[in-house]
């Protein structure tokens, strides 16, 4: 029995775990942030960092008690190095580094978006290589080309805004909560669209041929606002953010058919905040059938945030491939996929 420990602290939620045989979830503790960078409708760096030096320590001992297991018992410890808030990354870093130090642990490094994708190896068993990784989520709208661990190809980006900040600018535009996912969809589920009726947004992209692929929100952040301008003091909030979503998703599905159509890939592994969404899961299962695809998400939604369950899973396979950090390893908001030593 393998048992590793995992720390991720890129952004706005400080979260310890420990994870066996990198299948098997024995620990996960998650600190979030939202409710401290709500009034600023989006993550300050400073507040983020000095929240996670704050609560680390404490989900580390929370962790380690619920486990039962002594760091002994443990062979790794997987640390999210890159991408992500420096800052932020420098808590969970140094964390790491004294484990390591104190218990003779050897520290793996890990990609936060790869992590994202391997999180699917805790509900099951992980499909076989090469997969399209679709990553939807506060930061990142993309698709790469998973042919192992450590090794993607960027194969789709975002142009201008990612899918879940276009949620949250939308959801200030609209007067509602941040983050803005939860109430969007919450709102759009509320709308009963009348037969025949057509969207007041255009549809996104739709000059692009079948071989390029990107993403592209900040057109239908744009869109909203000045529909709302027209509407002088009117604000069908349900109406809006129904189609919003439906604008939204439609490019994701579009791109996901095209990556396959390009890569005669089709297993289709998706991740990232956005898939806490219902709507977008049911659209996807949807399409699975009728495109004939395999498609993999993670089914607990607490996978799709940030989580230190992520990184310890694929840490496990990087531990098994020997691949280590000496102490002096780097952090980097970059987003890449080459090892920062």
């Amino acid at each position: 029995m393998v048992y590793g420990l995992g720390i991720e602290s890129s952004c706005d939620e400080t979260s310890i775990a420990i994870v066996k045989d990198g299948k098997e979830l024995v620990s996960l503790k998650v600190y979030s942030q939202i409710e401290t960078h709500s009034p600023y409708r989006g993550v300050v760096p400073e507040i983020a960092s000095r929240a996670h030096l704050e609560k680390i320590n404490a989900l580390l001992s929370v962790c380690m008690e619920e486990s039962k297991l002594s760091f002994q018992e443990l062979s790794y410890v997987a640390v999210t190095g890159y991408p992500g808030l420096v800052g932020s990354l420098m808590i969970g870093a140094q964390l790491a580094r004294c484990i390591s130090l104190v218990h003779s642990i050897p520290i793996v490094l890990v990609n936060h978006l790869e992590a994202h994708l391997a999180v699917i190896g805790l509900e099951g068993e992980l499909p076989a290589f090469p997969w399209l990784g679709v990553l939807l989520s506060g930061g990142n709208s993309s698709i790469y080309v998973y042919k192992g661990f450590g090794d993607l190809e960027l194969l789709a980006d975002t142009q201008d805004d990612s899918l879940g900040e276009a949620f949250d600018k939308v959801s200030a535009i609209l007067n509602l909560p941040y983050p803005g996912g939860p109430t969007i969809e919450k709102k759009a589920l509320q709308y009963e669209r009348p037969k025949g009726e057509k969207s007041p947004f255009p549809k996104l992209l739709k000059e692009d041929g079948s071989d390029l692929i990107r993403f592209s929100y900040s057109g239908l952040k744009t869109a909203v606002l000045y529909y709302l301008k027209s509407l002088g003091n009117q604000m069908p909030v349900e109406r809006i953010c129904y189609y919003f979503q439906k604008t939204a998703f439609e490019l994701v599905l579009r791109n996901i058919n095209k990556a396959i159509q390009k890569t005669q890939i089709k297993t289709v592994v998706a991740a990232g905040g956005v898939l806490a969404n219902e709507t977008l899961r049911s659209l996807l299962e949807a399409e699975k059938t009728n495109r004939s695809f395999q498609l993999y998400y993670p089914q607990k939604k607490i996978y799709c945030t940030d989580n230190g369950a992520m990184v310890a899973c694929l840490g496990y396979h990087l531990w098994k491939e020997k691949k280590f950090v000496g102490l002096d390893f780097k952090v980097s908001p970059k987003r890449n996929f080459e090892q920062i030593l």
